[in-house]
């Protein structure tokens, strides 16, 4: 690409692209509630809660309604006694289920010291595959 090409296609942005992304999906907590719906089937409030470590009930509250408003999940009220809400992943948050596997992929090589107890390096296949079969599993029980 010629430095004129770059320059013309800049001068249409509004934005960064990259940038852009890092604003949807950059807040705290925000990328661990998508890697738990797409890899552990987590639809609950309470689940949510319970397997995102450090994360409090509001700051959860809070990043569900961001991810609701970016279209990222839909948030579904079932009239049950007590009243049940569950969150589904749509199209355009499960578009990141790539980019998420690659970040993990790249820490469970080159960073394995800091993800793995034994500092051995992992592929995706080996700790995710793992990973669905056990949650079918468990789903089944």
């Amino acid at each position: 690409m010629t430095p004129q090409e770059l320059k013309m296609i800049s001068e249409q942005m509004r934005c960064c692209p990259i940038d852009n992304t890092f604003k949807i999906v950059g807040k705290k907590f925000t990328i661990h509630i998508l890697r738990n719906m797409m890899f552990l089937n987590q639809t609950r409030f309470i689940q949510f809660l319970e397997s995102v470590e450090g994360i409090n009930p509001k700051t959860l509250s809070v990043r569900l309604r961001e991810m609701e408003k970016n279209h990222l999940i839909k948030r579904k009220v079932y009239p049950d006694t007590p009243v049940r809400v569950e969150y589904t992943i749509t199209e355009k948050g499960e578009a990141l289920k790539p980019i998420i596997t690659q970040m993990a992929a790249f820490s469970m090589k080159y960073c394995s010291h800091e993800v793995f107890k034994d500092g051995k390096p992992r592929t995706v296949e080996q700790v995710f595959g793992k990973l669905e079969k056990a949650v079918k599993i468990t789903s089944r029980n």
